[in-house]
């Protein structure tokens, strides 16, 4: 099974592969972006998000100069914001340690922030020829469905036995090619759900497809607890003496979900509360003090999953005649209608305000 692996593979990638505006070349930094933006997300959402990078910073000069505000507003609705905080930095570093050049070693690679071991061994091999294997979640499960590999796959010991597999089937072959042809494989017919094994060209050798045991495969360990969290949104919108519409917005400093992106002033519980009693609440009067409001409206639940969080949203706008009094305390910032596209804001918010375009 070993010897014949990595050319059936090759043979079926050559046949089969997506065109794709970081393939079929060499340059790292669209190599090393493209990888950041598919972290966790798919090709069909990210491909706008790396032409948008692309044409906007053509090279890692430019993305290194770019600031955190820029680069989080064309991030947004992307999700998982670290990644954008490792863009810019790891950014910042080429330019500022290796005078703009990656370095062609995985092991140097990886002391730049941002950049574990899969990215690595991706721009290594695919920019570089360096003989590393990637191992991805398509990898992880091509590879134990075919060889029937039990091992979970968050273990130290799984990750070793498929890196080790994988470098193993690597071998004699061109390294960017096969990695490449490995994660298409996986992305495009080897897929979780329902693929067709009948017409795939491992069904001869596939343990998983052999026992039937193909949806058990890779295996992982039980996922953590999912938390509910609470949140009501006052979107507070004031009139300035006549003058065009207002908004208020906070940027999130604290050591949460969403850091250094802007929401609305907000308070959190742990259960579902009715938007009436929010108005009565302790946590509402420090926000809004003796400021007159009128309630505009008060939206439906809003549902944003994150890794291990689900974000219950309901936003209840109000519109207030002058600023509230926990204005300054609470690090609020009154924004222009007009400007309000300019700050990044959670894609939760995002969709909330897209429904209110006529309001704003």
């Amino acid at each position: 099974m070993l010897d014949d692996f990595g050319d059936k593979l090759i043979h079926w990638y050559e046949r089969n592969k997506r065109n794709l505006p970081w393939r079929d070349c060499a340059d790292p930094y669209k190599i090393w972006l493209s990888e950041i933006i598919l972290q966790q997300t798919r090709v069909e959402q990210g491909m706008d998000y790396y032409l948008k990078f692309i044409r906007r910073f053509p090279d890692i000069f430019s993305l290194a100069k770019a600031s955190q505000q820029e680069i989080y507003k064309m991030w947004q609705g992307l999700g998982y914001y670290n990644r954008a905080n490792n863009l810019m930095a790891a950014a910042q570093t080429i330019v500022d340690d290796f005078g703009g050049s990656f370095p062609q070693q995985p092991r140097e690679l990886m002391k730049i922030k941002g950049i574990g071991p899969y990215t690595a061994a991706a721009v290594a091999s695919i920019a570089f020829d360096v003989a590393v294997p990637v191992v991805d979640g398509n990898v992880f499960r091509v590879l134990a469905r075919i060889f029937g590999i039990a091992t979970p796959i968050q273990t130290g010991r799984g990750k070793k036995e498929f890196e080790t597999l994988a470098a193993t089937l690597l071998q004699n072959h061109p390294p960017g090619t096969f990695n490449q042809a490995m994660m298409e494989f996986g992305a495009l017919f080897c897929q979780p759900k329902n693929p067709d094994c009948q017409q795939c060209i491992f069904l001869d050798t596939c343990q998983a497809a052999k026992n039937g045991t193909v949806e058990q495969f890779p295996v992982k360990q039980p996922k953590a607890a999912v938390r509910n969290r609470f949140f009501y949104y006052l979107f507070i919108e004031f009139a300035q003496n006549g003058g065009p519409r207002a908004f208020v917005l906070k940027k999130r400093n604290q050591k949460d979900i969403w850091r250094n992106l802007y929401d609305f002033p907000l308070v959190e519980y742990g259960k579902r509360k009715q938007p009436e009693e929010i108005l009565h609440m302790p946590e509402f009067n420090d926000l809004i003090g003796q400021t007159t409001f009128t309630v505009s409206s008060v939206s439906r639940e809003y549902c944003h999953q994150l890794t291990h969080q689900k974000i219950h949203a309901v936003f209840i706008h109000l519109i207030v005649d002058k600023k509230p009094a926990g204005f300054a305390e609470n690090a609020l910032i009154l924004v222009d209608e007009k400007k309000i596209d300019n700050y990044p804001v959670p894609r939760l918010l995002d969709r909330y305000l897209q429904d209110q375009e006529n309001l704003i």
